[in-house]
């Protein structure tokens, strides 16, 4: 059970691939100004301000996406500031389809890729993700032929793979929703590293299946979205967000029974949040939103709260284990 800062910090062997990252990922989609999913605006001086003081700490790995807004310009913009990356630091992104019209063919999955380059400053990219593969064109009427055209030998699979032999890439991942897509994608061995959100925290407990497979062929497991996109961080408030939408009654009521059952133990729900997933061995990293300066004391300090069994046996009842997130309010 992870449970000091010391070996949170320690920095170990992600999956397969030759990248040694902390327990602790930052995720940077709060600092490319999306307030539509989360809910705030940032501008461009602070998420330079965040992002050096992050730079700075002992947290070596950082997550990022083409299609973050503006995250990976600003990342690129604070690591030339910088002087260039930091020894050891390790920048995971993510190549996108085209937002405005879906298209998931291998040329834009290059295109996201080598854009990413560009924004991010620097080669080849040490880790990227194919995201949402949920998202193509083809997956709600005919999910077998999506895959299929997805894992073609002139798919986005084999684009990222032909960047991976032309030095521009070291390693791919799959990033995604649907759990059960995401383990059909691993089924293949073509991947070194997957990542699932929003359904292995304290509400939506459906991932299991998934961190079990990936366990089993030693790839590297992030786990994004423990605090649901904020409602697990700040507690069910008038301007809370839950997996990125406004959440439903039911999920508010989870959640103050979850925060009164902290309260009674004296422990912040965004610490109990956090280490659910840092006490689960199979997790290689831990994404954790960033979104403020001097975030990386408070974010070890949450990590480090001695947590009593009792508290997990009282959430338990609380949690959601079938289905995905449900869709709130838009």
């Amino acid at each position: 059970m992870l449970k000091t800062p010391e070996n949170i910090l320690e920095r170990k062997r992600f999956g397969k691939t030759d990248l040694f990252i902390t327990s602790i990922c930052w995720g940077c989609a709060p600092l490319g100004n999306i307030p539509k999913d989360f809910g705030y605006e940032v501008s461009e001086d602070r998420a330079i301000e965040i992002l050096l003081e992050a730079f700075g700490s002992q947290i070596n790995f950082f997550d990022t996406a083409s299609s973050y807004g503006e995250s990976e310009s600003r990342i690129g913009r604070a690591i030339k500031r910088m002087g260039g990356l930091p020894k050891g630091c390790v920048i995971a992104t993510k190549a996108d389809r085209n937002l405005e019209t879906n298209d998931f063919s291998s040329s834009q999955i290059r295109e996201s890729a080598e854009k990413s380059i560009e924004r991010l400053g620097f080669k080849p990219l040490q880790l990227v993700y194919l995201h949402d593969p949920e998202y193509h064109p083809k997956y709600k009427s005919d999910e077998k032929q999506a895959f299929e055209e997805i894992m073609a030998p002139d798919g986005p699979v084999a684009e990222l793979e032909k960047l991976k032999r032309e030095g521009l890439i070291l390693n791919i991942g799959i990033s995604g929703g649907p759990i059960e897509m995401l383990r059909k994608f691993i089924s293949s061995g073509r991947f070194d590293a997957v990542i699932t959100h929003n359904r292995w925290n304290l509400l939506w407990q459906t991932a299991d299946p998934l961190i079990e497979d990936a366990r089993r062929m030693n790839l590297g497991i992030v786990n994004a979205g423990v605090y649901a996109s904020g409602i697990l961080a700040t507690g069910a408030n008038e301007n809370t967000r839950a997996a990125y939408r406004v959440p439903s009654p039911e999920i508010i009521d989870r959640v103050k029974n979850m925060e009164t059952i902290c309260r009674k133990y004296n422990i912040p729900l965004a610490a109990a949040a956090l280490q659910f997933s840092l006490r689960d061995s199979r997790i290689t990293s831990t994404a954790v939103g960033i979104s403020e300066p001097q975030q990386s004391e408070e974010t070890l300090r949450l990590a480090s709260l001695p947590m009593p069994d009792a508290l997990w046996e009282e959430l338990k009842p609380f949690a959601i284990r079938e289905g995905y997130p449900e869709r709130g309010r838009q």
